[in-house]
């Protein structure tokens, strides 16, 4: 059909057009004449060197062909075939990638609120709009295999498809594919070229003063892809920074956790500082850098910290259940995998629970390393031997991070989590500096702190002693530091009814009446303390732990007598 698109079989047979795979190609008879991203970009280079000839416009489609899935066949038979449909953005770039496809946008040029209900109604997903002005709507799954699945409706954001698209942040993701076309691909900026290249390219001078946001959700695509980001794109990135406190701070912490929560953390936040982006969203992070330590620090309190953060990358990927023997390929790394291999599958549990359905525990534990020392700036002091001291900064970076984690509108248990890791964080590390076993009671003690941040706070703790020695970290040393974590993990996960929460012998009101008292502190204090002695085991009975009672408010009522 001359000047309309059409589609050829798989290039496999037509071996003299396989060169143009994803591209749409303009024909005169078996000839190439013109080639694009798009129908009307081949037509446009045809009609430059043959302008009197009206060629057969093709698209050819790639040799291994794009995955679809059920759900998109699903969706493209809701919405009526007249209708133009697209599958755009993330989910196109993973497909071509041979990735699994998680969220999917769609867009359509308009009626988007009516289509996107009768998807639902079709699939049986929960229907939401988000924005009724702007024809944007959201469709989620729950209940069966694709539970938790988004997908994302949308108008064209301008007159048509390629519009659209040359509006969005990066060509490897202003790809569309034609569910109406047998998977299509509309590539009007050379994303795919991009993709395969692993470069990363704006769409436009504009993008990032479009949104600068853009600037940190580059430098996260960098890392997860491992993409070159070009020149001229990086030139826009530097440019832009100054606009990022007009990005709101939901925007702002929801790009952020997928640094957090994805691949390699440490370089994002190091590409994020060489940006010069922390004095426009995290200025406190700014204070970290040139803070001297003292031995056995070997790195400023900025660098230790970006170390802290790869560590725990590193120590996060040798527990996990997917074990890959080169994760621990040294002595440091086999020994702990020796000790603490045997909690992969708690591990995986446990990071697996979620406090909130936005956000990721892995995200967070990755925040609270990034603050962990965040105190030290304001705590920095030289003692009468001229060692440099940081007291109380767990304390006093508590404070902060509880600050900044409020301005991001963290949940309140989220907040309470970050905070419990960074004012505890240093005790796994105190607890190792002896020779003795640890005891009972310093172990009820911790995870009375710390509760199931206790478990955030050992993983980190591995972390922070791999960035402080460094290579001058003995085998020593860290064999006694993972014998403590193994112990406080195994009282969590393996004892806990001895060592960490001991069912109640007696309640409150069995002990007021024993004891002829009122309601008051006093008899939080001695439950509390019956329950601290059956975990160290000096009792096991009621009998028992109504003598401790007695004796104990014999002592404070004494006490009260004195004072």
């Amino acid at each position: 059909m001359n000047g309309l698109p059409e589609s050829l079989d798989p290039p496999g047979e037509v071996d003299h057009l396989a060169q143009y795979a994803g591209r749409w190609v303009a024909l005169l008879g078996e000839r190439v004449i013109g080639q694009g991203g798009t129908p009307d970009q081949a037509l446009r280079a045809a009609k430059a060197t043959r302008p009197k000839e009206t060629p057969r416009i093709v698209y050819v489609p790639i040799s291994k062909p794009i995955a679809s899935s059920s759900l998109i066949e699903q969706v493209a038979e809701a919405i009526p075939d007249h209708i133009p449909l697209h599958l755009v953005g993330g989910a196109v770039r993973d497909a071509l990638l041979g990735r699994s496809m998680h969220d999917l946008d769609f867009v359509l040029p308009g009626d988007v609120l009516k289509y996107a209900r009768m998807v639902a109604n079709q699939i049986g997903a929960a229907y939401f709009p988000l924005d009724q002005e702007r024809e944007t709507a959201r469709l989620i799954l729950p209940g069966h295999a694709d539970s938790g699945r988004a997908l994302d409706f949308a108008a064209y954001r301008g007159p048509d498809l390629e519009s659209d698209l040359r509006g969005r942040d990066f060509t490897v993701n202003a790809m569309a594919l034609d569910l109406r076309q047998n998977m299509a691909l509309f590539d009007p900026l050379g994303g795919a070229a991009d993709l395969h290249a692993r470069r990363l390219r704006a769409c436009s001078p504009t993008s990032i003063t479009d949104d600068p946001l853009r600037i940190l959700r580059a430098i996260r695509l960098a890392a997860a892809y491992n993409f070159h980001i070009l020149p001229q794109t990086l030139a826009l990135l530097r440019a832009g920074v100054s606009a990022l406190p007009a990005v709101s701070s939901e925007r702002l912490r929801d790009e952020l956790f997928k640094i957090l929560s994805g691949p390699q953390p440490h370089t994002c936040f190091r590409a994020l500082d060489l940006l010069g982006v922390f004095p426009h969203i995290l200025p406190e992070l700014t204070a970290l850098k040139g803070v001297d330590q003292s031995p056995p620090h070997v790195y400023d309190v900025w660098e230790h910290t970006l170390g802290v953060m790869q560590q725990l990358d590193n120590v996060l990927q040798a527990l996990q259940i997917s074990y890959n023997e080169e994760s621990a390929a040294n002595l440091i790394m086999g020994s702990l995998v020796m000790n603490l291999g045997r909690f992969r599958q708690q591990i995986d549990q446990h990071f697996q629970s979620e406090l909130t359905k936005d956000r990721s525990l892995r995200g967070l534990l990755f925040l609270a390393a990034l603050y962990h020392d965040i105190g030290k700036p304001q705590t920095w002091a030289v003692d009468d031997a001229n060692r440099i001291r940081f007291f109380q900064h767990d304390q006093v970076g508590e404070s902060l991070l509880i600050e900044r984690a409020r301005s991001l509108r963290l949940s309140n248990v989220e907040i309470d989590r970050v905070g419990t890791i960074v004012r505890h964080h240093l005790r796994p590390i105190l607890l190792s500096q002896g020779s003795d076993p640890v005891s009972r009671r310093a172990i009820y003690r911790f995870f009375k702190a710390t509760g199931p941040a206790g478990v955030d706070i050992c993983l980190l703790s591995l972390a922070d002693v791999l960035a402080t020695y460094g290579p001058s970290l003995s085998l020593e040393h860290w064999t006694r530091h993972l014998q403590v974590v193994r112990t406080l993990l195994q009282a969590w996960w393996e004892a806990a009814q001895e060592s960490v929460s001991p069912p109640a012998i007696l309640d409150g009101n069995e002990l007021m009446e024993y004891l002829n008292l009122q309601p008051g502190p006093v008899v939080g204090q001695l439950l509390e303390a019956i329950r601290e002695n059956q975990a160290v085991g000096k009792i096991d009975a009621k009998e028992q732990a109504l003598s401790l009672a007695k004796n104990l408010l014999n002592e404070i009522e004494g006490r009260l007598d004195q004072g």
